[in-house]
């Protein structure tokens, strides 16, 4: 059994895989909460993949490594697909994962990867299987800090799935629709885009909130929330399976 921690800017999400079969998730507030909660008693762990986009992961890393065997991944792990990216050494752990799981459900063709989280970030894998990038743009709740931070009198509001009006009729409404109405019109435009470059690509969207976006959007998605931690498991395989050669 494999285990897969994915360390996230607000959260940190854990799978345990057998093979390409994910068998349990798990969702921890920190990387005390993971280890306190005794995962790795619990499953007969033999390997583990660590990514963070987050700095100061060497207390837990080394934790974590008194336990089982741990492959963190970097700009230097070893990957089934091509990376193109010029700047290898800043790109996210977890853009180039979900790339990875991208093409893993569709191998040999060209697939637009779209992880709506904090950030909103477009990664592309050509048919040839080459990472060649993609976009990153603010996402829905960094949206509604944004209008708070910097002005004096809008209030911090959340996402609201129950709102589907148009136009806001109050100051509430108003933001919460320009928000969300113009994160989702940014997906469909971002899609068109790509469309229009690659006939027959295929857009894989992976969030948390999968069916706020998905029931929104005017394209024809895939959705899997757990793509990053499938890129990840595929990611640990690769590796394992090169050091047996």
């Amino acid at each position: 059994m494999q285990l897969v921690i994915d360390i996230g800017n607000t959260r940190i999400k854990a799978a345990l895989f057998e093979g390409k079969e994910l068998k349990a998730f798990y969702v921890y507030d920190s990387t005390t909460q993971l280890l306190a909660s005794g995962i790795l008693e619990k499953y007969p762990v033999k390997n583990c993949i660590l990514a963070s986009v987050v700095n100061e992961i060497e207390p837990f890393l080394e934790k974590l490594s008194w336990k089982v065997k741990v492959l963190l991944f970097n700009s230097d792990t070893a990957i089934p697909i091509k990376n193109l990216y010029k700047s290898a050494q800043t790109l996210g752990s977890d853009r180039l994962a979900a790339a990875v799981g991208g093409s893993l459900m569709f191998p040999n063709k060209n697939v637009l990867v779209i992880d709506a989280g904090t950030c909103i970030k477009y990664n592309f894998v050509s048919n040839t299987n080459e990472y060649l990038g993609g976009g990153i743009s603010p996402g829905l709740q960094m949206r509604f800090k944004a209008m708070h931070t910097f002005t004096s009198r809008l209030p911090l509001l959340r996402v609201d799935e129950k709102m589907d009006a148009l136009i806001g009729t109050n100051s509430q409404e108003s933001i919460i629709s320009g928000v969300q109405f113009g994160a989702v019109a940014e997906l469909n435009g971002i899609i068109e885009l790509y469309k229009q470059q690659y006939p027959d690509i295929n857009v894989v969207l992976t969030v948390a909130e999968v069916d706020f976006f998905e029931k929104r959007l005017k394209n024809s998605i895939f959705a899997d929330q757990n793509l990053i931690l499938k890129g990840l498991n595929e990611i640990l395989d690769y590796n394992l399976n090169r050091i047996k050669c």
